[in-house]
């Protein structure tokens, strides 16, 4: 990650990750300003929107277990996770981890496209 570029991660679940890449493709200019993480699947979507992205691994397999640890070290600024409220997910554990160490961390977090877009308003410069 580049100094004094801030760190946004972002997560999506499989029923969401439409979604998210419409976000981001609709605010490119925006996110060109950031240094990006996103879990593996997330990641690779985003890349073709032509972002650079580092991945971190699947959720399910430590993803957000992994941008959760980079919260908790101060080297991720803020998380959008546009999470899929309605689905059952293997990985529930560690989804309530990383909301958990946003919070106690007081690192944004936005879960749908109108919180994610005043974070990034929030923290764009």
């Amino acid at each position: 990650m580049k100094k004094g570029k801030k760190t946004l991660a972002l997560i999506a679940h499989d029923g969401k990750k439409a979604e998210m890449i419409a976000f981001v493709k609709d605010n490119i200019e925006t996110f060109k300003s950031f240094d990006l993480v996103a879990t593996a699947t997330t990641g690779k979507h985003l890349q073709q929107t032509g972002l650079k992205v580092k991945k971190c691994l699947s959720g399910p397999l430590g993803g957000d277990a992994q941008i959760a640890a980079m919260v908790a070290t101060g080297k991720c600024n803020a998380v959008i996770f546009m999470r899929d409220p309605l689905g059952m997910h293997p990985h529930d554990p560690d989804i309530s981890s990383l909301l958990r160490i946003c919070d106690v961390h007081n690192v944004p977090l936005a879960t749908n496209p109108s919180t994610a877009k005043l974070i990034i308003k929030g923290l764009w410069k």
